[in-house]
């Protein structure tokens, strides 16, 4: 593999980062600043970059459908009291397990919470994994 690859973990990583940044932005702007996200991406493979771009795009969509499920089914934790991070990671995980056929629902669960122990804090892995398990 070249430089400017990326993996499936690494294109995991880069829509998690880039939906995090949706949290901090009107949706109004939400076009404009997935294209500079999508400038600023070091991936190459025009194939990976509209994987990248489409997902970022249908996850940043349904969000309020994600959410409503989460707040339907974890029960004491709601979306607008979790970290940006976790509730970033849970929406992602939900989006796959929900949405995208290939990937397998433990594969999902797994890479949120590894993704947890990187970016968010000590208690995140676990909580992360918590909530996902609940919506099971």
């Amino acid at each position: 593999m070249g430089k400017g690859v990326m993996n499936r973990r690494e294109i995991r990583e880069q829509v998690f980062k880039m939906l995090f940044q949706t949290e901090f932005y009107e949706e109004a702007e939400m076009d404009e600043q997935i294209g500079i996200s999508m400038e600023e991406l070091a991936e190459t493979n025009e194939g990976k970059r509209a994987y990248i771009e489409q997902k970022l795009r249908e996850i940043y969509k349904r969000r309020e459908e994600i959410d409503a499920l989460i707040n339907e089914k974890a029960t004491g934790w709601k979306t607008n009291r979790m970290a940006k991070v976790d509730l970033a990671l849970i929406r992602l995980a939900v989006y796959e397990i929900r949405y995208e056929e290939d990937i397998p629902t433990g594969v999902a669960i797994n890479e949120a919470v590894e993704l947890a122990k990187i970016y968010s804090s000590d208690g995140a892995p676990s909580f992360v994994n918590g909530v996902l398990a609940k919506l099971l």
